[in-house]
């Protein structure tokens, strides 16, 4: 498997041993990992802080050549609001753990030309499922519904 999916993988457990929605995010620059994070929402009582938000959060103030040159993997399909945030810095690539559960705006991301890649990875999808049956409403909260 590749490793910085096993890098998101193991954000959205950190999440799920929090108490939280277990979806992770990780931002890779020339093959290193200079971000990571996972969904917050319930341990900050946040509105925003998806994995992937997080995870641009705690990358910390890059350059626009470096997000130029940056992948940004979560383990679920990016809503609308993620999405929003990987083009406002021109993040190029976007990989995709699932997009069984959920599936964000991934074709406006491809129509502006970032490469969308989806994993269809097992293990993404069976935490997204087991969080789901135990949790519904927590779930509808965090997409909005």
């Amino acid at each position: 498997m590749d490793k910085f999916l096993q890098a998101a993988i193991k954000e959205a457990n950190k999440s799920l041993k929090q108490g939280g929605i277990p979806i992770g995010s990780v931002l890779v620059i020339d093959d290193k990992i200079v971000g990571r994070g996972h969904n917050k929402r319930v341990q900050n009582s946040s509105a925003i802080l998806h994995a992937e938000m997080d995870c641009l959060e705690n990358a910390g103030r890059l350059s626009a050549s470096d997000y130029k040159r940056a992948t940004l993997y979560s383990t679920l399909s990016p809503c609308s609001m993620c999405s929003g945030a990987a083009l406002l810095y021109k993040i190029p690539k976007v990989i995709i753990g699932e997009n069984r559960t959920f599936q964000g705006p991934e074709e406006h991301l491809r129509a502006q030309g970032v490469e969308v890649e989806v994993l269809d990875n097992k293990e993404c999808y069976e935490l997204m499922q087991n969080f789901i049956k135990k949790n519904p409403q927590l779930w509808n909260e965090d997409i909005g519904e």
